[in-house]
């Protein structure tokens, strides 16, 4: 039996087909493979145009998607749709989702605490001090470091991370297999040995221009808050820190120098209401991420009790409501949502849509109850 992601990946080959046209064809059809292998006319029954229909009929007719395929199992490329529990929560959250993301490296649950730092290519001195100071004092604090590779802001940032030990993430606005800028390819490898190199570009895009302002919603998105850095007046981090208000992630700008041609985004950032970044301890504190490592050292916790045993045994990769696990175990509704909650913040479940939960299947599923 094929993988069904596969042919996700082949609709999205489609030029035309993005998040909207992808949740149609889905309704309409009930899965990927049924509308990739689709009619004409069942194509136009579905809500497609006669040329985007025609379209999509001629990339299947091509070898566009074998290659693509045999790609992604030669490099090790991983995958990721709507469909799978490991699809970012955060990502998943915004309007508009990208139905497939392609990966190296590896994601986690870990990184549901996360921060953007973005900012100019052409850091100076005082931007290069903040861009290293916040990158390693995130790591230091179990936050993940999102940004995008760039020259500047984000290489720092993304180097001061892996100095601390900290996990990464780059998001590209090419293929996962085409780093850009060139220089960076080992950056990228370290990043991928501690963290996830991600696209939702197929492998083999180049890094053409206009990919790269698309990218950047999702940084922000996979983020509680985006920091600025440096930016100057047309940077491509305010159309980052654009994003992130539109999708209510909170947005700090670094103050700078007045005269600085680098620091007039950020100012102005300041002046129409971002949040103004003093140091490291007055993001932590606005985010409450001053006792990740707590958090995460309670995601490491099998279920402890009989309540949580009898939730965890219940739920499985299918999301499953919070009425109906009630139904089923005959628990109080108080306590089923109270110990889902809990379980949630170990790690042992996760909500997928509005009060319905799937068990995550990190750490051995065997556990003991005390008597």
């Amino acid at each position: 039996m094929a993988d069904e992601r596969k042919y996700w990946v082949g609709l999205t080959l489609v030029k035309g087909i993005g998040s909207v046209r992808m949740g149609s064809l889905l309704n309409w059809f009930g899965a990927a493979e049924s509308a990739w292998l689709a009619s004409l006319e069942d194509l136009k029954s579905a809500g497609l145009s006669p040329r985007l229909a025609e379209s999509l009929i001629q990339v299947r007719s091509s070898d566009l998607l074998e290659k693509t395929w045999e790609q992604i199992h030669k490099e090790d490329i991983g995958i990721l749709t709507w469909d799978d529990a490991d699809y970012p929560r955060r990502l998943k959250e915004i309007d508009q989702p990208p139905p497939v993301i392609y990966y190296r490296g590896k994601l986690s649950a870990e990184d549901q605490w996360a921060v953007a730092v973005v900012g100019t290519r052409r850091v100076t001195a005082y931007g290069r001090q903040v861009a290293d100071e916040i990158g390693s004092e995130l790591a230091r604090h179990g936050v993940t470091v999102v940004s995008g590779l760039a020259r500047g802001v984000d290489s720092i940032a993304h180097q001061a991370c892996l100095k601390s030990g900290g996990r990464t993430i780059a998001v590209l606005g090419s293929g996962v297999d085409q780093i850009y800028p060139p220089e960076h390819k080992r950056l990228a490898e370290n990043i991928i040995e501690n963290g996830a190199v991600i696209s939702d570009y197929p492998p083999g895009a180049l890094p053409e221009a206009a990919n790269f302002p698309p990218r950047n919603r999702i940084i922000s998105a996979l983020s509680q808050a985006v920091v600025v850095v440096e930016a100057s007046e047309k940077s491509g981090a305010l159309i980052t820190a654009a994003f992130a208000a539109q999708q209510g992630r909170e947005v700090f700008a670094v103050p700078g120098y007045l005269y600085a041609p680098q620091s007039v985004g950020a100012n102005r950032l300041i002046e129409s209401g971002a949040r103004i970044y003093t140091g490291i301890s007055s993001l932590l504190d606005a985010l409450n991420l001053e006792h990740t490592d707590q958090y995460k050292s309670a995601r490491a916790v099998l279920p402890t009790d009989a309540t949580e045993a009898a939730l965890y045994s219940l739920l499985g990769r299918e999301p499953l409501h919070v009425d109906e696990i009630q139904l089923q175990t005959s628990l109080p509704i108080e306590q089923v949502s109270s110990a889902l909650t809990m379980m949630e913040l170990k790690g042992l479940v996760r909500q997928v849509g509005t009060m319905r939960y799937i068990a995550i299947y990190e750490t051995s599923p065997e556990y003991t109850i005390e008597e």
